[in-house]
């Protein structure tokens, strides 16, 4: 069985919150809410990257990524 916690807001967002939700289960709607965020911030980290980087700097970048991920191993 799953543990609930509740969670004490404004009754003004609450009414915001469940309108947006719609028929989701709270879960998943705050879940869903939390993974848009974390996806906005790095996509703003990374547009941020674009304009103080050129672009021989961001293929650096990239390169080194993937040979890092190519070559690294546990031991």
């Amino acid at each position: 069985m799953r543990n609930y916690s509740t969670i004490s807001v404004p009754n003004d967002v609450k009414k915001i919150l469940e309108e947006d939700r719609g028929g989701r289960e709270w879960g998943e709607y705050l879940l869903e809410l939390y993974r848009e965020a974390v996806e906005m911030k790095k996509r703003r980290a990374l547009e941020n990257l674009v304009k103080l980087l050129s672009e021989e700097e961001l293929n650096n970048i990239l390169e080194e990524s993937r040979r890092f991920r190519r070559e690294f191993k546990l031991r």
